[in-house]
This record gives structure tokens, sequence and C-alpha cells, in this order.
């Protein structure tokens, strides 16, 4: 079996399908291919944790709501999907398109780089709007203090 290049490529992939708008991958992924489900879309909740001020000490700040599904390609490739919310499909889908991932990472290139396009191109506009906000502060310089 053919598997993606390195383990962090696969790990990427996951998080950019997990980051996707449901309806997206909807798209991209219209009529999936022959598979058999081995995890029906299950919802459940994942506890996440937290650190004060980004280093101090690890708490749990709460759960969120998350979906999983596993399914096999007749390739016998497994694919795995974890979302975050409670969208059977989109969980689904994004497990197909890791199963199909492992068969053929060629053949999901096309989708995985239009989610990163998409996701890289919303996080600019998110920040050329933060950016506009910016305020400069200066400090006049008075004459007796020089």
């Amino acid at each position: 079996m053919t598997e993606f290049s390195t383990p962090p490529d696969r790990r990427e992939a996951l998080g950019l399908l997990a980051r996707a708008p449901a309806s997206r991958l909807a798209e991209l992924l219209p009529d999936p291919p022959p598979h058999d489900v081995l995890r029906m879309p299950e919802i459940g909740t994942v506890m996440v944790r937290g650190r004060a001020g980004g280093t101090g000490s690890a708490f749990n700040l709460g759960e969120i709501t998350v979906t999983r599904a596993s399914v096999r390609l007749g390739s016998g490739h497994v694919g795995h999907g974890y979302v975050q919310g409670r969208d059977k499909g989109h969980a689904l889908r994004a497990a197909l398109v890791d199963a199909m991932g492992q068969a053929d990472p060629a053949g999901i290139a096309g989708i995985l780089t239009t989610l990163r396009g998409e996701e890289d191109a919303s996080r600019a506009a998110v920040a050329a709007e933060a950016a506009a906000t910016r305020v400069e502060f200066f400090t006049l310089v008075r004459g007796e203090d020089e």
C-alpha cells in the first residue's frame, strides 16, 4: 500500500479536512467512491486543555463536540475523519479523503490544494482586517529632555 510521503503530510491533510467548511468539502467530493463504513459517524466530546498565558500550567478548559468516522475503500486503505461539531457527513467525507490519500496521494492533491488556498485566503483576509485597525503610537520629545 502506498502511504502519504511522511506522517506530517497526513497530519496536515487531516487538519485541513477538519477545518474545511463541510459544504465546501461536499462540493469537492460530490460522488464518494465505493467504501465500507467501519465506524458509523459518532458524536461525542473531547476535553480541551489550555495554558495560562500560553506557557503556564495546563488546565482543563472545557469540552467540545466532535464527530468521528472510519471507512475502508475497496483497495483496503482505511481512513479516519474527526471534525469539530455534529456534522456526520463532514466526518465521513474527511475519512474518505484520508483513505483516498493513502491509496493515491496525487488523486486528492487537487482537493487539498483547493482547501489550503481557500484557508490561506481566509486567514489573509482576517489579517488584513485586523491590520486596518492597527494604531501606531509615538512619543513626542519635549525640549528640556534633550
